[in-house]
């Protein structure tokens, strides 16, 4: 039976499954997520730190670097500890309020790491098409303007998510088949007129992923034409090499991202398990991930990781 306009618009709370079809078994698939949380703190941090104390590493790439894992911090925490907690303890339920709050970081936090690999992907254009100018063109001021546009892109338009959800009329238990506070799966509990939320949420993701992949992909296209010039193959090698990394970075985050979101709204005969997991996944194996990738990649994160562990085995 529906519920009167009085009752519904009291914050009621949500009832978080956790992993449909495997609450027998999800405790064990809360430790893989622990360790992938862990590593991404611990990965994270260390690669802010590390930027941080070190002078020679203020450099643009590595000041993207850091945003980014700022930025995985962020959406890592958003999602880790509340999923953890509903398959591990069954602590399934979560507020109104705080659900709202979940959702909003996990989404617009997402935007802004897309936005900042746009951003690197500039980087490494201007790093290889325009050597000499790298550090004038790129240098701290407009670095902090892109972090500021990339940070205010993310904020203004995921702000609408909760302020439209306020709107919707739930008429039966709030269960929500997921680990997490998700958008389209909050929608799609609600009785009244979603058009609006759904068309916005579409609208969103295509303007976000779909503008940040082309300028990606322009960007790549421009430096492999200015690298297909260069004569030698070990000049070539060493082109490439520095953009090693980064397109490690981008196949993480936008490969298992459009297969979640695709699934998510056309991928009906996909278990919903699988989804689910793949959702969760996607939130936390880019921030684990991504500090591996460029500590493995960047040498002087590389070396500087090293003099570290270095100290304390002579300690």
């Amino acid at each position: 039976m529906a519920l009167s306009n009085s009752s519904w618009r009291l914050p009621q709370p949500f009832f978080l499954i956790g992993i449909p079809g495997l609450e027998r078994s999800q405790h064990w698939i809360a430790l893989p997520l622990g360790v992938l949380y862990f590593l991404a703190l611990v990965g994270n941090v260390t690669i802010l730190l590390i930027i941080w104390t070190d002078s020679s590493l203020h450099q643009p790439m590595y000041l993207f670097l850091a945003m980014l894992a700022a930025i995985d911090l962020i959406l890592a925490s958003s999602t880790a500890p509340k999923a953890i907690a509903v398959l591990l303890v069954h602590a399934h339920e979560i507020g109104y309020t705080v659900c709202l709050i979940q959702m909003f970081f996990i989404h617009a936090f997402s935007s802004m790491e897309s936005g900042i690999l746009v951003a690197m992907a500039l980087d490494r254009y201007v790093a290889i098409c325009q050597p000499l100018h790298h550090t004038t063109i790129l240098h701290p001021g407009v670095i902090g303007r892109i972090g500021m546009v990339v940070l205010v892109r993310g904020l203004l338009l995921l702000l609408p998510f909760p302020i439209l959800l306020q709107r919707l009329i739930f008429c039966q238990a709030t269960v929500i088949g997921h680990a997490y506070c998700e958008h389209m799966a909050v929608v799609k509990l609600a009785c009244s007129e979603t058009t609006v939320n759904r068309a916005y949420g579409l609208a969103v993701a295509l303007l976000v992923v779909g503008l940040d992949v082309l300028a990606i992909g322009i960007s790549y296209a421009l430096i492999l034409q200015e690298v297909l010039k260069v004569p030698g193959g070990e000049a070539r090698r060493k082109a490439f090499s520095t953009c090693g990394s980064h397109v490690c970075v981008i196949l993480v985050f936008y490969v298992p991202g459009m297969f979640s979101f695709l699934t998510h709204r056309f991928g009906h005969h996909v278990p919903h398990h699988i989804h689910v997991l793949l959702a969760t996944l996607y939130l936390l194996v880019p921030p684990a991930l991504n500090p591996l990738v460029y500590g493995v990649k960047t040498r002087q994160i590389r070396q500087r990781v090293l003099r570290v562990f270095s100290r304390k085995g002579q300690i």
